[in-house]
């Protein structure tokens, strides 16, 4: 490639000093990122994520990202201990796999909900994957309660177990030739499940840790893995917490599908379905139509940006 010569690819890996991008013929390049492109990106703490589409060229021998190119969409967070800055997981995915643990360790409902507004207002299609089913059998009320509560909501569930197989047909079903996230707390099994869907992927799994049951960080970085069938997976650092970013209060309703179905029939158009008269969505939790959880998870997420706006 003669010096200054701009080629495209995508980055399959970022470190965030450094990153990895495929180029469209397939060869891969260790790239830094110019500094006028973090100016750009000032909001975010990685202007540059995996997924994104690249123009980069040879400056003297080190490769430079020059250009990112417009994004379809992504997943988005607020940054850890930085409240008015946010971090970007990924960008240009097809879907979302949010993997999801009932035991050892166990997802809190309130980081599943805040996960799936996101992709509900970035426009991520996303799954649910209950794993380690081997470790739920004599919790099936627990699990079929789970699954009401999002199927319920719209969402399709997918109880599976990495270890004994269970349910990676119906996944490999659902990455083939696509672009797939795959996010959720650690120790869940997202290392796992993505070793199981391919043997040929070196993915770094680690052990639960037993004073606190929570899983140990094995991923450090999100990276981008080929599919031998076509398509690829992206794999993601273990998230402890999912803080919401730029979703407007009087928006958050239609990030809940389960809501957003009552909430037409609510007698003031502007209802925060808090504490206002004949709201249906409120009338519709009282009747178990919606989960009490997800509900919860509403007010909450309420609760908590009118305390970062202080």
């Amino acid at each position: 490639m003669s010096e200054r010569e701009t080629m495209t690819g995508t980055v399959v890996c970022a470190t965030g000093s450094w990153y990895d991008v495929m180029a469209d013929d397939g060869v891969r390049y260790r790239c830094r990122m110019r500094g006028r492109m973090r100016l750009r990106g000032a909001r975010s703490t990685n202007p540059v994520v995996v997924g994104d589409r690249v123009g980069f060229s040879d400056d003297g021998g080190d490769f430079v990202i020059e250009d990112l190119q417009p994004r379809r969409n992504y997943i988005i967070r607020r940054a850890s201990n930085l409240s008015k800055e946010s971090h970007i997981i990924a960008a240009n995915v097809d879907r979302a796999l949010l993997v999801v643990t009932l035991a050892s360790p166990r997802t809190a409902p309130e980081f599943v909900d805040r996960f799936l507004v996101t992709c509900e207002a970035y426009s991520v299609p996303v799954t649910i994957l209950l794993a380690k089913s081997d470790l739920t059998a004599g919790m099936r009320d627990e699990v079929e309660a789970f699954r009401s509560t999002y199927e319920g909501a719209g969402y399709d569930v997918i109880e599976i177990s990495a270890l004994h197989g269970d349910g990676l047909d119906a996944v490999r079903d659902l990455v083939a030739g696509r672009t797939t996230l795959v996010a959720g707390n650690s120790g869940v099994g997202k290392s796992t499940l993505i070793g199981a869907l391919d043997p040929a992927f070196e993915v770094r799994t680690g052990e639960i840790s037993q004073s606190h049951l929570k899983g140990r960080h094995t991923t450090t970085f999100s990276t981008m893995y080929p599919l031998a069938g076509g398509g690829y997976v992206i794999d993601t650092p273990g998230i402890k917490g999912f803080g919401l970013i730029d979703i407007d209060d009087a928006e958050l309703c239609r990030y809940f599908p389960d809501m957003m179905r009552h909430a037409p029939q609510c007698r003031f158009y502007n209802c925060t379905h808090t504490h206002e008269p004949d709201c249906a969505v409120i009338a519709a939790v009282e009747r178990g139509e919606i989960a009490w959880s997800r509900y919860e998870s509403y007010l909450k997420i309420l609760d908590e940006d009118e305390k970062y706006r202080k």
